[in-house]
């Protein structure tokens, strides 16, 4: 049965996506049977694999209202053993629809179950926002994955995310867990993303990865592309610190 990942933070341009596509393109990889599942109305995850989001008929919208099934509408992608469950322009207003349907948290969850056998890994990039499409989100994973971007501000919204974690574990998913944080765009140059690190490993009890993705412009490049930066430019700084995210995962699973 395939573990469900949520890649999550409510504060936008984080390194959320570029996470989620690179991490999921990485466990691929390294031989896993990957699907990425893009709840973000944004859908930047579903281009920067390469689909024309406008012209995609269906995605994972309809599967979370029924209208689909979820088999019906996950796509390859370019590279062996990793699938994606794409979204479309529909997806935006699904927070609003989804309040008046039965089980409204557990959709997502629901879906996934149909599939998850067929997956070792099944990665949710979701939204910006504390809205229900992350609550769903948030339900439907067996871990969180938080990205954090190496700058002051960043730690400021991350009370109000782990508030929101422990709501949904009191209330609705007693047994979700932080798998940890991932520092992203870092800077060594840069003296603020080392004190960010420090204030980081003395307020988060968790695990922190030893992975740290750096600031790097093939990574930034990639998704204009349609590709995985392992796709795009496997030599690169930011290739390599996915490579050792992907890795730093599947050991913390063994």
């Amino acid at each position: 049965m395939g573990k469900i990942i949520s890649i999550v933070n409510q504060k936008g341009g984080v390194g959320k996506t570029t996470t989620a596509v690179n991490l999921g393109s990485y466990l691929a990889h390294f031989g896993k049977q990957v699907l990425l599942v893009d709840v973000d109305p944004q859908a930047n995850a579903t281009s920067g694999l390469g689909i024309d989001v406008n012209s995609l008929e269906e995605g994972i919208y309809e599967a979370i209202v029924g209208s689909k099934k979820i088999f019906n509408i996950i796509k390859k992608t370019k590279q062996k053993n990793y699938e994606l469950a794409p979204a479309n322009p529909s997806l935006a207003g699904a927070g609003v629809e989804l309040v008046s349907l039965p089980e409204r948290e557990w959709r997502l969850l629901n879906i996934l179950k149909e599939v998850r056998d067929n997956y070792d890994y099944i990665i949710i990039d979701g939204p910006p926002s504390l809205g229900l499409l992350t609550v769903n989100n948030l339900v439907a994973a067996d871990e969180i994955i938080i990205p954090i971007q190496s700058e002051y501000y960043s730690l400021e919204g991350l009370g109000q995310l782990l508030e929101t974690i422990d709501l949904v574990k009191d209330n609705l998913k007693p047994d979700l867990k932080i798998k940890g944080a991932i520092v992203t765009m870092y800077d060594k140059r840069n003296r603020l993303s080392g004190l960010v690190m420090k204030e980081l490993e003395n307020h988060f009890p968790h695990y922190i990865f030893k992975a740290v993705i750096p600031r790097n412009v093939r990574l930034a490049e990639s998704p204009s592309f349609g590709k995985s930066i392992l796709n795009y430019d496997k030599r690169s700084k930011g290739a390599q610190a996915y490579y050792d995210l992907a890795k730093e995962v599947i050991k913390l699973d063994e």
